[in-house]
């Protein structure tokens, strides 16, 4: 996930993910990235919210997460686990 490949990933993920409501990224195998594998994430994050699906991550590689921190979006990468459990409504409106 580095300048050379994320547009290629991002054209394959979008025939991929194209049938999934959920989706799940496991990047444990990603051994080189740079600040674009955190654009490419952030663009599957749009894509998901714009599309009503959710997305979620795991074992993102620290350089991503360090990149996404220094840059104050680390909190970002989390938006798109939206359904990710149940949310009770409020005790005042029950």
């Amino acid at each position: 996930m580095t300048f050379q490949t994320a547009g290629k990933v991002l054209r394959v993920s979008e025939r991929l993910f194209d049938e999934h409501t959920q989706i799940e990224l496991d990047l444990g195998g990603v051994t080189e990235t740079d600040s674009a594998g955190l654009a490419l994430m952030l663009e599957w994050i749009t894509w998901a919210n714009h599309t009503v699906r959710e997305i979620r991550f795991v074992n993102v590689p620290e350089k991503i997460d360090a990149i996404a921190k220094t840059t104050e979006v680390d909190h970002l990468l989390r938006r798109g686990e939206r359904w990710a459990g149940f949310i009770e409504a409020p005790d005042d409106i029950r």
